[in-house]
C-alpha cells in the first residue's frame, strides 16, 4: 500500500482566542487558551483517520512539546521515524484566533529544524509513496538537506509540495529546483495567484502544471466555493459543501491530507477531492487543529 510521509516540522499550536488583534503597541486580553500538536501533525492524522498509512519524517525534541506531538501522532497510529532530540524541545506556534475566525500566527523554532538528509531518509520512500514538503521547510537551515534529500529519491514517488506563503517570494532558482521535483500542487487560492501572478483563479492550474514535473497534477482550493483539479491537460472544478466555520484552522492541512491518503487508497483525483472538500467543511465546524474527521464521519457527511 502507498504512503503518506511527511518532511516538514510538527509544532504545538497554543490557540488564544480574542475579540480583536491588538494596536501596535496594544495590548488585548486571551478569552481562551488551547495547546494542540499541529503543523505537519493536522496533515498526518487526516491521512490516517482516512485509512493510509501515515509517516512523520521530520525532526522533534525532549520535553512537554516533543512529548505532545509524540502521543498525538501515536494515538492515530502515525509512525514517526526520526529520532528525539536530546538537547531542545519542538517549537510552538502562537495563533490569535479572531471572531471571525481569522488566524495571526507567531512561531518559535525548536528541536524541528534539526535536520540532516539522513533524518528524512529514515522514513525509507518506496515507489508509490506520496512525501508532503511545505514551503516553509525551504527556508534556512532546512532547505538543503530536504532538497538533497528529494533529489536522490527513486522513480515513482510522488513529491508533493504544499507551498504555503513564502514559496511565491523564494528566488526563482530556488522556485525552479523545487519545482522540477514537484509531481503534485496543492495550495490555496492566494498562493496559486501570487506564484503565477494571475487574477483569474481558473487560468493558475495551468500556468502551474507548466513548471513542473512532466504529467503532474495540481489542487488549488478556493475556500466555500472549493478545489480545481488540473492534470492531463484538463481541469475539473469539484464543488465545496459550505459550512459556517467556527475556526478555519488547519482545514487546508486537513483538505491535504484525506486527498493524498484518498490517493494512496486508490481513489482518482476528483473523487479524492470531493471528499477532502467534505472533510474540510467537517473541520471548520470544529475548534483546533486535529478536527479532521475520520472516513466513516467523511462517509455518513456525503450521504
Amino acid at each position: 500500500m502507498s504512503r503518506v510521509l511527511h518532511t516538514a516540522q510538527a509544532l504545538v499550536d497554543v490557540i488564544l482566542e480574542v475579540d480583536a488583534l491588538p494596536a501596535r503597541g496594544g495590548n488585548t486580553n486571551a478569552r481562551t487558551e488551547r495547546r494542540y500538536a499541529g503543523g505537519a501533525v493536522t496533515t498526518l492524522l487526516a491521512a490516517a483517520r482516512t485509512g493510509a498509512e501515515a509517516v512523520h519524517g521530520g525532526a522533534h525534541g525532549t520535553g512537554p512539546n516533543g512529548d505532545l506531538i509524540r502521543e498525538v501522532l501515536g494515538a492515530d497510529g502515525v509512525a514517526v521515524s526520526d529520532v528525539p532530540r536530546e538537547d531542545a524541545d519542538t517549537g510552538y506556534c502562537v495563533v490569535l484566533l479572531e471572531p471571525s475566525a481569522e488566524r495571526t500566527f507567531l512561531t518559535v523554532y525548536g528541536a524541528e529544524r534539526d535536520v540532516d538528509s539522513e533524518s528524512f531518509a529514515r522514513m525509507a520512500p518506496r515507489p508509490g509513496d506520496l512525501v508532503c514538503v511545505s514551503g516553509y521547510s525551504l527556508f534556512e537551515p532546512t532547505r538543503e538537506p530536504l532538497l538533497e534529500f528529494l533529489e536522490g529519491l527513486e522513480g515513482g514517488v510522488d513529491v508533493v509540495l504544499d507551498p504555503g506563503d513564502p514559496f511565491a517570494t523564494f528566488p526563482r532558482a530556488l522556485q525552479d529546483r523545487m519545482l522540477a521535483l514537484t509531481t503534485v500542487w496543492t495550495s490555496n487560492a492566494d498562493e496559486a495567484r501570487a506564484l503565477t501572478d494571475l487574477d483569474h483563479l481558473e487560468d493558475t492550474p495551468q500556468a502551474i502544471r507548466r513548471r513542473l514535473r512532466p504529467g503532474a497534477v495540481v489542487v488549488v482550493r478556493d475556500g466555500e466555493r472549493g478545489c480545481h483539479v488540473f492534470h492531463h491537460g484538463r481541469g475539473t472544478e469539484i464543488p465545496a459543501f459550505p459550512q459556517t466555520p467556527v475556526d478555519t484552522n488547519g482545514a487546508g492541512d486537513t483538505h491535504t491530507g484525506v486527498l493524498l491518503a484518498e490517493r494512496a487508497l486508490g481513489a482518482d483525483w476528483e473523487s479524492a477531492a470531493t471528499r477532502a472538500n467534505a472533510a474540510a467543511a467537517i473541520a471548520v465546524t470544529r475548534r483546533g487543529p486535529q478536527s479532521a474527521p475520520s472516513r466513516a464521519e467523511v462517509d455518513e457527511f456525503l450521504s
